[in-house]
């Protein structure tokens, strides 16, 4: 596969992973504390930052459902009233992508009707995201597919032949450069539901790129599905999980954005390729193996005995698979202990 070029960065096998950062509405309808999260994202080292692109009556009418779901973060919230709280006003968009590319992130946005499709492309996004809850939406998979640009999509809620249709859509309609991310569409998600095997046989189903779109606690999920080949983490952040708002349970803070950053850059070259033997790095190392050593002063004519030999650090003499072929030999001359012993010592 070919690596996706997008603006500064790559995103391709020998690149390490591209770290996204969500904003959802962790920005609490506040444009200061909006910016202040792009700032605290570059701090931590992202490559991108992403908005989410609705208004509440482009996702429901009031009054159409009332979340009942006990495990729901947002159980007894209304649809409506939810996304009201979490949307991120469009006027914000310019400023906040403004923001972004000055602290040198790419900024981008997941559109969830046609027409946030149409208002991002008049601010020139370089790619476009595609959201679990929108990937069996063929009219928006055509239009996002349409402008030609790099598209991520999300896998959650999604049986493999709505997620077939889906790659179809966007490849048939003009998309050439396709990442799909493995989600779990729980909010927050467990590691016991976030299968994180599935990433290379996703890449392999579909021969793109992959990486994870990951709603658990913590970074280890993350840091795990790097060493399965995800090439893109798309994490939700915030400044402070006390400072509340509708993602933030499962948001990370700066300090664990970073480590994530840091931790799956390490993942990524700790990959390495299949190696035997030993490297050029660990030949100082051979010298701290165990070999065969006089362990007490010893005269010509004696034998080699238990006694007088040891196998011990460093390496100088011969090795210790050689320990039985030298017992019961003659000493050639008198030797010290702390020698290490070699061939020419003995008959």
């Amino acid at each position: 596969m070919n690596p996706i070029k997008i603006e500064k960065c790559s995103i391709g096998l020998e690149y390490k992973p591209f770290i996204i950062a969500e904003m959802s509405g962790n920005h609490n309808q506040s444009l200061e504390r909006a910016i202040a999260i792009v700032d605290a994202a570059a701090a931590a080292g992202v490559h991108a930052i992403k908005l989410q692109t609705y208004t509440a009556d482009t996702m429901t009418i009031e009054g159409a459902y009332t979340i009942n779901d006990d495990s729901s973060l947002w159980k007894g919230r209304e649809l409506y009233e939810l996304y009201k709280e979490a949307y991120t006003p469009w006027e914000w968009h310019k400023p906040l992508f403004d923001r972004a590319k000055e602290k040198g992130l790419i900024a981008f946005s997941s559109p969830f009707d046609e027409t946030a499709v149409d208002f991002l492309e008049s601010l020139h996004v370089p790619l476009y995201k595609i959201a679990s809850f929108e990937n069996t939406d063929w009219p928006l998979l055509k239009k996002v597919a349409a402008t030609g640009k790099p598209v991520i999509m999300s896998t959650g809620v999604a049986t493999i032949s709505d997620i077939s249709e889906a790659v179809e859509v966007l490849r048939t309609n003009g998309c050439k450069n396709l990442i799909l991310l493995k989600c779990t569409s729980t909010y927050p998600s467990t590691p016991e539901n976030t299968n994180i095997v599935t990433i290379p046989h996703l890449s392999q189903l579909f021969n793109c790129h992959v990486g994870l779109s990951d709603h658990t606690m913590g970074i280890g999920a993350a840091i795990a599905a790097v060493a399965l080949g995800a090439k893109v983490i798309e994490k939700h952040f915030t400044l402070s999980r006390g400072d509340g708002g509708v993602d933030s349970a499962f948001s990370l803070e700066p300090q664990e954005l970073k480590s994530l950053v840091v931790e799956s850059e390490r993942a990524f070259l700790s990959l390495g390729r299949i190696q035997y033997g030993i490297q050029s790095a660990e030949k100082n190392s051979l010298f701290f193996k165990r070999s065969i050593y006089i362990s007490k002063d010893v005269k010509k004519g004696d034998l080699v005995t238990n006694d007088n030999i040891k196998v011990i650090r460093p390496g100088k003499g011969l090795a210790p698979k050689y320990k039985e072929a030298v017992l019961g030999r003659k000493i050639k001359a008198d030797i010290l202990k702390g020698t290490p012993l070699q061939w020419e010592m003995i008959e």
